[in-house]
């Protein structure tokens, strides 16, 4: 039978012993099953095996047919803001706390994984987003998020001021600590630790959640996820503004800034196993009830 993936992509966490034990099992048990495989170059030095192909983050998403990804959500939040680019299926291996995005466990590996290099997989579309900060109508700084994209303040408890429009139409103004507005897939985020509601990842829909509004009737709300949501700093702001994407990667903002965050012509192409079940993973990661009876 001819393989579905031909190129393997290994990506780790670097300097994590778990991670670069795993990515150890994982070359071996390919390797001998005839699979090129490539090692993400930061995670390389860790990896205890001679002769290893090395490439980076992209030449991974050029090259190879899957990525598997060994960490926590976060660091899987990393490689797929840049693997979303191409047209390449992600796998996750689960080395950190909750793993919302990381299906397979270290301690049962081989088992799924054989299943899935036969095709024995679902395969599922989550779409990200694009921030991008205008000045003077001038882009000054854009990037990707695949949960949230977050205004605050650069201080801790510093309140901005802010309006909101939707599609061109204006929605609020706010004083608060700032705005998530948050995927489906980071619902289950820093979202929902701010009272966000959680959207099923088919959903094509943004949630947009006040982090201490200063006002008793501000609520999240959810839109269109095709909408293109536009917010406006107050010139009276101080100028330690920021947009966080994915907590990651930070775009400085000025008062006067436009913030434009949208739907990114790129999806991220997750990989599950056959009995991957999105509600049984809610009621494992949030301590959910289980059936009555």
């Amino acid at each position: 039978m001819s393989q579905i993936y031909k190129t393997v992509g290994l990506i780790g966490k670097p300097h994590h012993d778990g991670a670069s034990s795993t990515i150890e099992t994982l070359h071996q048990y390919l390797s001998e099953n005839d699979y090129h495989v490539v090692v993400e170059s930061s995670v390389a030095p860790s990896i205890n095996i001679e002769n290893l192909s090395i490439a980076s983050l992209t030449e991974i998403g050029e090259q190879a047919d899957l990525a598997i990804v060994v960490g926590g959500d976060g660091y899987m939040l990393g490689a797929a803001r840049v693997l979303s680019c191409y047209n390449i299926g992600v796998l996750g291996v689960n080395r950190g706390n909750l793993g919302f995005l990381t299906d397979l466990s270290p301690d049962d590996l081989i088992t799924p994984l054989e299943a899935i290099l036969k095709g024995e997989s679902r395969s599922e579309q989550r779409f990200i987003i694009e921030a991008e900060v205008y000045r003077h109508g001038k882009l000054k700084s854009s990037n990707s998020a695949v949960n949230e994209a977050v205004l605050h303040a650069g201080k801790v408890a510093n309140m901005i001021e802010f309006e909101v429009y939707i599609d061109g139409s204006f929605m609020f103004s706010q004083r608060s600590d700032g705005l998530i507005v948050s995927t489906p897939t980071g619902s289950t985020a820093y979202s929902m630790s701010a009272g966000g509601p959680i959207l099923t990842p088919n959903l094509n829909a943004l949630s947009l959640v006040p982090m201490f509004p200063h006002t008793l009737t501000s609520r999240p709300i959810v839109v269109d996820g095709n909408s293109e949501i536009k917010l406006k700093l107050a010139n009276e702001n101080y100028e330690n503004l920021q947009v966080s994407c994915d907590g990651h990667v930070i775009l400085a903002v000025m008062p006067g800034d436009e913030v434009i965050i949208k739907k990114s012509e790129f999806t991220l192409r997750l990989i599950h196993p056959l009995d991957h079940d999105y509600f049984n993973v809610l009621r494992s990661k949030l301590s959910w009830g289980n059936k009555l009876y």
